[in-house]
């Protein structure tokens, strides 16, 4: 028995090292290329420092506009962020626990928006955006990735809220809770989880978007961290030493927000997979 564990563990650890590896290689190329000059970068841009600049880093965090794109992507992503938990946890409730006709249809029609590419849509949303005076404006941004995450979100939830006890909402109805009283008291402090899991992706998509705010906002005291990088981008030369720099020091907030959610995310996902 364990000398046909011990090779199938063998292979799997190692099969599964290989995948880390494949993650894990590019982020420290990234965070190590900030140390390096662009001509050493271009002569070894895996390995090691031939000599660690950190005037770069140093630079980047010690100018304003660099804390201003982050506070910028913060705004944007965290309010993306509470409004798609707020919308889309009440919509899934409404599917999970109320049976009204065209529930089905209703469903379908959201999933809809998850066949697509968010590319596809970007003329007609701009369109859309400028109509309602929205270019130049943070809402220009929030509201449409709010809307485009709403489809998975509701997913998650509505499976999620589907394993709750009938019992507890048996028990609150006898005690003259209705549905919105149930929804903020007993569904949404249990769902813990699951609103972790759906803000954490949300939280990501939104921080990594770049296109939608490089369609909308033209204003530089409004962009985000992607567009930021393009500071770095000139006509003739690309400072890719200090884009790295600045890519490492702006994942750090997506990582440390994710390091943070990640048992709810775990729990969220395995409870709302599996019934019963």
């Amino acid at each position: 028995m364990n000398k046909v564990s011990l090779p199938a563990t063998l292979a799997r650890a190692t099969f599964l090292s290989f995948i880390a590896a494949l993650v894990i290689m590019p982020l420290v190329a990234t965070v190590l290329g900030g140390f390096k000059t662009v001509g050493e970068l271009r002569a070894s841009p895996f390995g090691l420092p031939w000599v660690w600049h950190f005037d770069t880093y140093l630079g980047i965090l010690g100018s304003p506009t660099f804390w201003n794109f982050l506070g910028n992507s913060l705004v944007i992503s965290l309010t993306a962020v509470a409004l798609t938990l707020l919308c889309a946890s009440m919509a899934a409730f409404v599917f999970a626990q109320i049976q009204f006709f065209g529930s089905r249809y209703l469903q379908s029609y959201l999933l809809l928006g998850m066949m697509f590419p968010f590319a596809t849509a970007i003329v007609p949303l701009f369109i859309q955006v400028r109509d309602f005076g929205l270019l130049d404006n943070p809402l220009g941004v929030i509201l449409p990735q709010t809307a485009f995450s709403m489809a998975f979100a509701i997913v998650l939830l509505k499976s999620f809220f589907e394993q709750l006890p009938k019992e507890l909402f048996e028990a609150a109805h006898v005690d003259g809770c209705g549905y919105i009283g149930f929804f903020f008291r007993f569904t949404l402090p249990l769902s813990t989880p699951i609103l972790a899991t759906v803000g954490t992706f949300v939280f990501v998509q939104s921080w990594n978007n770049y296109l939608l705010p490089l369609v909308v906002l033209n204003d530089r005291s409004l962009f985000t961290w992607p567009l930021g990088i393009m500071q770095f981008r000139g006509e003739f030369i690309v400072e890719w030493n200090k884009i790295l720099a600045f890519v490492s020091l702006t994942i750090l907030p997506a990582l440390v927000f994710f390091a943070v959610t990640q048992k709810y995310i775990v729990a969220g996902l395995t409870r709302g997979s599996v019934k019963g």
